[in-house]
């Protein structure tokens, strides 16, 4: 299926570089007479920089300067402490971000994704080859990837809709149609998403009933009708409306810059032809050799 073309694309710039041809020197090592420069890209931010508050170091950047992956990085993602302790995301982050100053706990959702998807291209090449399920005849199928056709949704792409504004700190304000609240909402952070996964987790294990879409708003809404009281926002959410919680995330999700991972899947087995999510599999960042 045909793709929103006037999307710019990620992996422009990123497929075909090499270490000769990078713009800026990230590390120079030199053993036994042996040099080696490893190069750096720049990176667009779907936010384009529009969703950061005035301190932060991104604010009002457009892009993001990344070194490119080394055994370094192999050895952060397959070490199975920080796995285990769900931080190794962002120690990969931290240690492929050139700019100290930014914490990648601190990178809105989006910005995040579009690192990573580069920082895999930089690494391995922008071809993601995986087993996927077909939709249609349930069959684990092989099938590649192009990440450097991923398309970027950026904070210019949804100015004509009105269903929403953004403030000057970056949060999205909007009225719900049913209880006629004004409800602002921040956008998810790296923070934001290891403290929900985290909580999925302990629910999981505690055997207690899965709450996913009221949590994901408990951590969103900041403020109700311009009260910012915690207590009152929870119990707002317990009882709002469904009408009211799906228009939420929807304009969430339409106001929200982000890379957008579905592309043309046609089964090898069957011939179903869809949209499919590109899956963040183990062959994401360990490739088939």
């Amino acid at each position: 299926m045909a793709r929103n073309s006037k999307r710019s694309k990620l992996g422009t710039g990123l497929e075909d570089s090499t270490p000769a041809a990078a713009d800026s020197v990230a590390a120079v090592f030199e053993t036994g007479g042996l040099d080696f420069t490893t190069p750096t890209e720049f990176v667009d931010l779907p936010s384009k920089g529009q969703y950061y508050p005035e301190n932060h170091p991104l604010h009002g950047q457009e892009s993001i300067e990344i070194k490119y992956m080394t055994a370094k990085e192999e050895d952060i993602l397959s070490s199975k402490t920080l796995i285990k302790q769900g931080v190794a995301i962002d120690r990969l982050l931290k240690s492929v971000i050139i700019d100290n100053r930014i914490s990648p706990e601190t990178l809105i959702s989006g910005d995040r994704n579009a690192v990573l998807v580069a920082t895999r291209i930089t690494g391995y090449g922008s071809e993601y080859e995986t087993r996927v399920t077909c939709p249609s005849c349930l069959t684990a199928v092989e099938h590649s990837f192009d990440l450097a056709s991923v398309e970027v949704r950026t904070a210019d792409d949804a100015e004509d809709d009105d269903s929403y504004s953004i403030t000057e700190n970056g949060n999205i304000v909007t009225v719900t149609p049913m209880t006629n609240i004004t409800v602002e909402m921040k956008m998810m952070t790296g923070k934001d998403e290891s403290y929900l996964s985290r909580l999925i987790e302990s629910k999981r294990k505690k055997k207690l009933p899965e709450t996913t879409l009221t949590d994901t708003l408990k951590i969103l809404v900041v403020s109700l009708n311009g009260e910012t009281s915690k207590e009152l926002i929870n119990k707002f959410i317990k009882v709002i409306p469904a009408r009211d919680s799906r228009f939420l995330r929807s304009v969430y999700e339409k106001a929200s810059p982000n890379v957008d991972m579905t592309q043309d899947f046609e089964c090898s087995n069957c011939g179903y032809v869809t949209d499919l999510e590109v899956p963040f599999t183990t062959d994401f960042f360990w490739p088939k050799q």
